[in-house]
């Protein structure tokens, strides 16, 4: 439980939410809300998939590698127990590497599907993104330049405006990391 609780408050933090913001927007106390971050209080299932739900994510990224050794829990995520995150509508499936989002960076696994691109231009945000393409090819723009990517090319910014785009056949997979963790 004290990995959902800095979790939460991870996500809590990334997304510029006070915890009142927060707590409001579940309908729970500031007070409830404290205990579950702090890890004194379970949150019920309910509660966590309103708080999924608040951050636009399955249920299940709560519950990532519970049923793995104890030992290796917050220290090691297994292949098969991968929290998907964000939305493959976009032509980007993404996965949490990280076992927790309560450390100075996070890492995901990004699949850029064929043909695709980011809707615009993200916006600068108080984060450094950092990367390394492993598979396929990628245009990434960093502000107003844009960067043809091959396989082994690596890159990173901090509080730039960027976007992607796939315009090849294949798909681009990308190692991100990500400081301070977002998702």
């Amino acid at each position: 439980m004290d990995r959902i609780g800095q979790d939460i408050r991870a996500l809590r933090k990334a997304r510029h939410m006070t915890i009142v913001d927060c707590a409001g927007a579940l309908g729970r106390s500031v007070g409830w809300l404290s205990q579950v971050e702090r890890g004194v209080t379970t949150p019920s299932v309910r509660d966590l998939g309103q708080i999924a739900q608040l951050f636009d994510l399955n249920i299940s990224f709560f519950f990532r590698s519970a049923s793995r050794n104890p030992g290796e829990q917050g220290l090691i995520v297994r292949a098969a127990d991968r929290s998907a995150i964000g939305s493959p509508d976009t032509g980007l499936r993404e996965e949490l590497l990280s076992p927790g989002l309560g450390g100075g960076f996070e890492m995901i696994r990004s699949v850029f599907a064929p043909r695709s691109a980011s809707d615009g231009m993200n916006p600068p945000r108080e984060k450094e993104d950092g990367g390394v393409l492993i598979l396929g090819r990628l245009t990434l723009r960093i502000g107003a330049r844009q960067f043809a990517l091959e396989p082994g090319d690596s890159f990173q910014f901090h509080k730039e405006a960027y976007g992607w785009e796939n315009p090849h056949d294949d798909p681009a997979e990308v190692i991100w990391i990500v400081s301070p963790p977002i998702y």
